[in-house]
């Protein structure tokens, strides 16, 4: 029987692990909560690059790699694609299709955080969307700013920011409470696509407020690609 090793710590992936058996394995980089229902193995913690995953993927006797990691872990994401053909084993990857602007958004593109600062020049209460990465820039607030930043989990802000820890899925009457709240004037986002984190974005657009939206990164170059779990799990059932 062929086993699976499933790089996870997305609700997509999630949806993946729980119809995995128990010589399956799900490795998660250890951010957030560690799922204890899951019938197969899990695994917390990184593999020492593509090096260290291929060597894993040998030991282990692991037939099929599923990459259905974030959008953005760009790295962890090259490495399952280098390692997979060092041991010799198919890549698949959940792939989601990233949101698309309608009519009456206002984004605004941008590379990375050099990016989001220029592009948050003219606001003054931002809503950071991006995961940890704001809290590394906190002592850089600008004076004119206040910066709301959710994130999973729970972490100390300063005299001009507040951290949230805060899961979703989210709905467009709770991100709307939470917009008025704080007074939001503009939303900093991944495109990461999906249903759990769009409620912002039709909050922004009812509000006619800009997002400052990060471009998704090139992925490399896989196997095959699903664009959700059901058909990843189709076509693992066909293997099987």
């Amino acid at each position: 029987m062929t086993r699976v090793l499933l790089l996870g710590g997305t609700g997509d992936a999630m949806q993946i692990a729980r119809q995995l058996g128990p010589h399956d394995v799900y490795s998660l980089a250890g951010l957030g909560k560690v799922p204890a229902d899951l019938a197969c193995a899990v695994r917390v913690g990184g593999f020492g690059g593509a090096e260290g995953l291929a060597r894993y993927v040998r030991d282990e006797k692991i037939g099929l790699l599923v990459d259905a990691t974030h959008p953005y872990a760009v790295q962890i994401s090259a490495n399952a694609a280098t390692a997979s053909r060092a041991a010799g084993v198919p890549c698949w990857a959940m792939r989601r299709a990233p949101w698309q602007p309608q009519a009456g958004d206002d984004w605004r593109m941008v590379d990375g955080w050099a990016g989001i600062v220029e592009a948050l020049t003219p606001f003054s209460r931002p809503l950071f969307t991006l995961g940890r990465e704001p809290l590394a820039h906190l002592h850089e607030i600008p004076m004119h700013q206040f910066w709301i930043v959710r994130c999973l989990d729970a972490q100390p802000g300063t005299d001009r920011s507040r951290v949230m820890d805060a899961r979703g899925p989210f709905s467009v009457e709770g991100e709307r409470a939470l917009f008025g709240e704080h007074r939001i004037d503009v939303v900093i986002s991944k495109n990461s696509g999906g249903k759990a984190t769009e409620a912002k974005l039709d909050v922004a657009r009812e509000l006619g407020l800009p997002v400052v939206m990060v471009r998704r990164p090139v992925p490399g170059r896989v196997d095959r690609e699903f664009d959700s779990p059901v058909q990843l799990l189709a076509a693992l059932k066909e293997l099987l």
